[in-house]
């Protein structure tokens, strides 16, 4: 009897371990369930001009995302969209995804040469594409600029559905006013289809945050996860805004952008974004001092910055919609985010330079289509407005230089990381160095995936970026040790970052013509050339250099857009603020008691600098 019993238990607890066994198998089988990624990129946006960065800008939504999770001071990607873009999905260097230089300024020596091709090459996979094969949903809306052939569409490239404008700029609004008279209409397309006509109430920022939140609706309920990217155009030029946007901003930069630039420095040492000892870059050469300026001509400069901060207001707001459809939907909490802009600020006579020369076609074709040049007219439909270098140097606090060039002003954004997977503290600010290239294997490892060796048939490039899953476990404090090493080249402009250190080489009258060393931790804006008192450290980098041309296949191009640039411009000198005393001197007030009016004058009919010292 007691044997019987015995075996009963025995054969109880046996059957009950296999259906713990049995379930634990089970559990294991079923894997943790994969993030949603939203990666929301912004067009030629500075690096202090969202609020958590130091700006005055009110970007609430963005900045909520940063108290929630992590912002990034050491953030870097192309001086241009395009090759940042190509770099972004294919984890790999621009020169090797095909934008080794931009379809609109390649070089006549690079032309015809593997890696030059001016669109994402099919020598690299598109992450989009492994995100899809590996059982994501894939939307896309907004700026693409990286193909316009079927086989180069975003649809094409990994996108199950996709809304996406093809040009690097183009109209905000249903008129669809494209770049130039080679491109005078700009190209739309939807899921691979090309579009010809928008609503008659389009406005670009919008309808791409519409676009994204329909295509997530569509497929929301059947379990699957997301990869959304959201490309906003804004606040690239031409600004365009609706109407009730247009005046938010209304006299809040009547103090110059001299004195902006000083506010926002000391707003972001006071935040921690840069160290107490970062001095401000010096303004630039050809840009006057605001104060100089006649009372008008600083009304209409005040203007353009006021249209920029309500356009990158704009887009804060039109991506806090996104955000709160993800909450109301119960997505939020399984999503990870990811904000960048794609290069620094827009500092470029843009449509200088795409009209060209009067009694040129694109000269006349911009001068039809932005045929309205009225001052009040600025934001609107048929207006081509942009703030240029005065305040891009302002929004690239306290850099030096912007858009297009290699300075870290040109090539240092913001990033911001909240949401799914992100297990450092809320708010954390994190200075380590970054590339856009590292997102690429980072959202791989997360939705659990791999990238191959061969893709449809054919070898792809390896990536050459760094996961950053173990900096958003809270693992480490940097994906780079002391030896690993990034390189840049466009437009002939090149550089070699390791460390802390920098060699940068830049055209003149940008920079000397010849390669510079800078130590961007102890001089981020890059002030003082230690070239020749550090050898032995250009010597090291220059090796770097050599290694990345041959790696990357780098032909530095025989022809450049600002080749006449050192002719064009005022001549390059030093800028020391208040000089010369003539121009900044403030005017002598004779002593009240020493001013002696005409007989029988009153006070009160002399000058007034005499009696109120203003």
């Amino acid at each position: 009897m007691r044997g019987r019993v015995a075996i009963r238990v025995i054969t109880l607890a046996a059957a009950h371990l296999a259906m713990l066994v049995l379930a634990g198998q089970v559990w294991a089988a079923d894997p943790p369930k994969r993030p949603n990624i939203v990666v929301i990129v912004a067009d030629d946006m500075g690096f202090s001009d969202m609020g958590m960065f130091g700006g005055e800008i009110h970007t609430p939504n963005l900045d909520a995302l940063a108290k929630r999770g992590v912002r990034y001071t050491d953030f870097h990607t192309s001086p241009l969209c395009s090759p940042t873009r190509a770099m972004f999905f294919s984890g790999t260097d621009n020169h090797i995804a095909g934008l080794g230089n931009m379809d609109e300024l390649v070089a006549p020596n690079q032309k015809g040469v593997p890696g030059y091709e001016g669109d994402m090459n099919h020598n690299v996979v598109s992450f989009a594409s492994l995100l899809r094969d590996g059982g994501y949903h894939t939307y896309m809306a907004g700026k693409w600029h990286l193909g316009h052939e079927p086989n180069l569409l975003p649809h094409a490239r990994g996108f199950e559905r996709d809304f996406s404008m093809l040009e690097g700029e183009a109209s905000y609004f249903a008129d669809m006013i494209g770049v130039n008279s080679a491109q005078p209409v700009a190209t739309y397309t939807e899921d691979g289809k090309y579009v010809t006509e928008l609503p008659k109430d389009f406005y670009a920022t919008e309808a791409y945050v519409d676009k994204m939140m329909g295509y997530i609706e569509s497929n929301r309920k059947d379990g699957k996860p997301f990869f959304a990217y959201l490309a906003h155009v804004a606040p690239h030029a031409p600004y365009h805004l609706p109407d009730d946007w247009l005046r938010k901003y209304e006299r809040q930069y009547d103090m110059g952008w001299d004195e902006l630039r000083k506010q926002r420095l000391a707003h972001m040492k006071d935040m921690g974004i840069m160290p107490k000892h970062a001095e401000l870059a010096e303004r630039l050469w050809y840009v006057p001092p605001f104060e100089v300026l006649a009372p008008f001509v600083r009304v209409l400069a005040a203007r353009k910055m006021e249209i920029y901060a309500a356009l990158t207001e704009n887009m804060d707001y039109h991506t806090g919609r996104l955000i709160e459809y993800l909450k109301k939907t119960g997505e939020y909490d399984n999503t990870l985010f990811v904000f960048f802009a794609d290069n620094g600020a827009e500092g470029n006579a843009i449509a200088r330079l795409v009209a060209g020369k009067p009694g040129t076609k694109d000269f006349l074709m911009y001068s039809r289509q932005y045929n309205q040049t009225h001052p009040n007219a600025w934001g609107r439909p048929g207006t081509s407005t942009t703030y240029g270098p005065s305040w891009a140097q302002v929004s690239t606090v306290p850099f030096r230089e912007h858009k297009g060039y290699l300075a870290e002003g040109g090539i240092r954004t913001p990033l911001v990381i909240a949401g799914a997977g992100v297990q450092q503290k809320a708010g954390t600010i994190n200075h380590s160095l970054l590339h856009v290239m590292d997102l690429a294997p980072t959202i791989l490892e997360l939705a659990g995936l791999s990238h191959p060796a061969t893709y449809d048939g054919h070898p792809v490039a390896p990536m050459q970026g760094k996961s950053w899953t173990p900096l958003l476990a809270g693992k480490t404090d940097a994906v780079r040790g002391p030896n690993d090493w990034l390189g840049w080249e466009l437009l002939g402009f090149r550089a070699i970052r390791q460390g802390d250190w920098k060699l940068l080489w830049e055209w003149k009258p940008w920079g000397q013509g010849e390669w510079e060393l800078f130590n961007v931790a102890q001089d981020p804006a890059e002030q003082y050339d230690l070239s020749s008192s550090r050898q032995d450290k250009v010597k090291q980098l220059l090796a770097l250099w050599d290694e990345y041309v041959k790696t990357n296949n780098v032909i530095l191009p025989n022809r450049f857009i600002y080749e006449t640039a050192e002719k064009d411009l005022p001549k390059r000198t030093r800028v020391d603020e208040g000089w010369p005393p003539l121009v900044f001197k403030p005017p002598f007030v004779p002593p009240q008691e020493l001013v002696k009016g005409k007989e029988g004058e009153s006070k009160s009919n002399q000058p007034a600098f005499m009696h109120d010292g203003s």
